[in-house]
């Protein structure tokens, strides 16, 4: 169709005056694009991968994976050891073996009001994740720690009640400001903290943060302003302030990047591959695109409560009618390779022998008819008067994961299983409908983990969260095996390398078995990032890139 005249003439002068990818950042302000909105700031609730990638400008855990995948100190010294006799063997409070573990923290550390970061402030972090009825996150973490046993204001010892092989990471330990949140935490119930936490009714208060940058303003849903933190102890950022954007809508993140509203995409939780792909046809020429592979391992967790989904032959029937690899072909370019279990093959302790599931519908409908789900007049399967009928459920606005949708429900029609789609926008969907195990059926998202990580908390049945455990947990599923349990256990505490390797094939064929959750495929990250921007290492692991923000800048 061809523009009328004055129309062309409006449009050109439009076009004249949107900023050009090269000249969008500036030292004075770096504006991220993300397609979820952190449904708290505070660090130890709602284990949200938008939270993790505005934390790390603002924040650090005490220690953490690098980009080389190398366990580090962020705000400790140095990795505790039995060698230089920062662990020690010792009997728990209860009798059981245990262990004393000592950390250092860095000297010159303070909060951004200016207060020291002493002992202090982890011996209370301690003690309100201790209190189960806060449930924080890592409640199994503080639940093992018996007692902290300060020694200064800078060396602590870690009394632990378990003699486990991981002892030396301590990233979900997270501080808080004791001179700022012991008084509210006192000031009432533990179960009411999260809503009177100042992270909750004061977010950009000064004194929550101790990163390079800290909380500056908030428009829920929208976005987080930080500024340079003039009380930062570390490397300058190059970055005056850094905005994070939140656009739910896939589509409209590129858009932003486009016309300049937004400077690049974060890799962590930006656009999917495929979007990605599609955009570099059109506009790489412009932009800086990263693509990187990594421990992002995309499924569809499966409520255990469901009458249909208890059953172990029907999750195996579900996997088997998805052509999965197809998916990744089709959708991804190739780039996402097909996921067999919950560990990827980049990781040291994938076991390759593993059970595997080949596209086969047939294979899957006759599991069904062995288990009793019989295919009634409506086409729908029944079993002793229960449909073969659930909701699928995934964040809304994502636009990649909503075609996959289209693709599971169309392929699941085809083997006698009835399935609605039901999105929502992220906030909700992690805050309330997973966490609180709400959905019921199949919720699609992704796990992002670090290397070697057991799997624990989602996994262990005491790890089903509950009202009556605070919602501790991520064991979202209500998976419970007692073998399961065994083998978690044994990987915590049996340290041999040999048993190691035995105990981690168990754990992938058992999970590959089971189906607690239906893999779909290991996610690679892709990066959309100004021409001129340096210094940004994508990681591969659930640590983001942001917490090695001070080393990012432009290209003079």
């Amino acid at each position: 169709m061809k523009l009328p005249a004055s129309l062309a003439a409006l449009l050109m002068l439009a076009l004249v005056g949107l900023p050009t990818p090269a000249d969008a950042a500036s030292k004075e302000r770096l504006v991220i694009g993300i397609s979820q909105f952190p449904s708290t700031l505070h660090p130890s609730f709602d284990s949200m991968l938008a939270k993790s990638y505005v934390a790390g400008l603002a924040r650090r855990p005490i220690t953490a994976y690098d980009p080389d995948w190398n366990l580090t100190c962020l705000l400790c010294t140095g990795l505790p050891t039995y060698e230089d006799g920062t662990v020690t063997d010792e009997t728990a409070e209860d009798g059981a073996p245990g262990m004393a573990v000592t950390y250092s923290l860095k000297p010159g550390m303070v909060w951004g009001d200016g207060t020291p970061i002493t002992t202090a402030d982890v011996a209370f972090a301690w003690r309100v994740g201790h209190d189960r009825e806060t449930g924080f996150d890592a409640y199994e973490l503080y639940r093992r720690i018996d007692r902290v046993e300060v020694h200064d204001d800078r060396r602590f010892t870690l009394h632990i009640n378990k003699r486990t092989c991981d002892f030396q990471g301590l990233s979900d330990l997270n501080l808080l400001p004791a001179h700022i949140e012991r008084p509210i935490f006192e000031s009432g119930a533990p179960g009411d903290y999260r809503q009177r936490t100042a992270y909750q009714t004061d977010p950009t208060n000064p004194a929550l943060w101790y990163g390079p940058y800290r909380v500056k303003d908030i428009v829920t849903g929208q976005r987080i302003v930080l500024e340079r933190n003039p009380n930062w102890w570390g490397e300058s950022p190059y970055f005056d302030e850094i905005v994070v954007r939140t656009i739910e809508n896939t589509a409209a993140l590129t858009a932003n990047l486009r016309s300049g509203d937004i400077d690049m995409i974060a890799g962590e939780l930006g656009i999917a591959i495929d979007q990605a792909l599609a955009f570099e046809e059109s506009f790489g020429e412009d932009f800086q695109i990263l693509y990187n592979p990594g421990l992002f391992y995309e499924h569809l967790d499966v409520i255990q409560d469901h009458p249909a989904l208890k059953e172990r032959p029907v999750r195996q029937a579900l996997i088997q009618a998805i052509d999965r690899q197809a998916i990744s072909d089709r959708l991804f370019g190739g780039k996402q390779p097909v996921a067999n279990s919950n560990v990827n093959p980049l990781d040291s302790v994938y076991y390759a022998d593993l059970p595997k599931y080949a596209y086969d519908p047939e294979a899957a409908a006759a599991k069904l008819e062995e288990a009793g789900w019989t295919i009634g007049p409506d086409g729908v399967r029944t079993k002793n008067g229960e449909r073969l009928s659930f909701t699928l459920m995934t964040t809304a606005g994502n636009k990649s994961r909503e075609q996959v949708q289209q693709v599971l429900q169309a392929q699941w029609d085809a083997i006698g299983a009835d399935v609605a789609i039901r999105n929502e926008p992220p906030r909700v969907f992690f805050e309330q409908t997973v966490s609180k195990r709400r959905f019921d059926g199949v919720a699609l998202f992704a796990w992002l983990s670090a290397p070697e990580s057991i799997p624990r908390t989602t996994l262990h049945s005491d790890q089903i969260p509950s009202e009556e455990n605070s919602f501790i947990g991520q064991n979202y599923t209500g998976y419970a095996n007692p073998e399961m349990d065994r083998i978690l256990e044994g990987l915590e505490t049996e340290c041999a390398p040999e048993t190691q390797a035995r105990l981690w094939r168990e754990l992938q064929t058992l999970y590959a078995t089971d189906l607690p959750a239906i893999p779909l495929y290991f996610r690679a990250n892709s990066y959309l990032l100004p021409k001129n921007l340096e210094g940004l290492t994508p990681t591969g692991h659930q640590f983001p890139s942001t917490l090695w923000v001070e080393e990012w800048r432009l290209a003079e």
